[in-house]
């Protein structure tokens, strides 16, 4: 059923160019002397794609039901991942195309948030912060502590991230994984 957009708020999911989009920013705008408009801020579920629309504020679009899923990440198959729904134990697979980036956080036997879409998943939701284990960490060199001297390190997933030097092998560090920049010890 079309939804006038006056009605769309932040957070809803449109059918936008034959595409699934989340509603960034919605707000009604009128100019003097014109009559009022709607300007969206919207992204596309599948390209990740940021899309600037200005409509008439009479025009319809499709809200698609959205539903968030709490799901267990279980073992990388192929192209695909599996996660599992703790409540039923169904086993999900989700395509490395939706996973996109998320796939250098995923951490066995932990829960993730999957964002669907009519049924379909549609991505990743991370937390702000994720704990990750550091697996290889080079030796501090001595006397090199003037200014903020970082090491690069590696961690659980294999990703690489600089750290300061007194990290060591073995422990738990935050990352955030929005630019995979160290955020303390966990």
């Amino acid at each position: 059923m079309a939804t006038k957009v006056n009605k769309i708020s932040r957070g809803n999911v449109i059918e936008y160019e034959k595409q699934p989009c989340l509603v960034i920013e919605c707000k009604i705008v009128a100019p003097p002397n014109m009559s009022a408009l709607c300007q969206m801020q919207l992204k596309n579920l599948k390209t990740g794609k940021v899309i600037h629309n200005r409509t008439n504020v009479g025009d319809s679009y499709e809200v698609l039901h959205k539903e968030i899923k709490d799901l267990e990440y279980s073992y990388p198959n192929g192209d695909m991942y599996a996660f599992m729904d703790l409540d039923t134990y169904e086993t999900i697979e989700i395509s490395e195309e939706v996973v996109g980036d998320a796939k250098d956080f995923l951490i066995e036997g932990k829960s993730y948030q999957i964002f669907f879409v009519d049924g379909s998943p549609l991505g990743v939701e991370l937390p702000s912060s994720i704990e990750m284990k550091v697996i290889e960490a080079p030796e501090a060199v001595r006397g090199d502590t003037s200014g903020n001297v970082q090491k690069t390190v590696v961690l659980e997933t294999g990703i690489e991230v600089r750290t300061p030097i007194f990290i060591k092998e073995g422990e738990i560090i935050k990352i955030r994984p929005e630019d995979k920049s160290y955020q303390g010890r966990a």
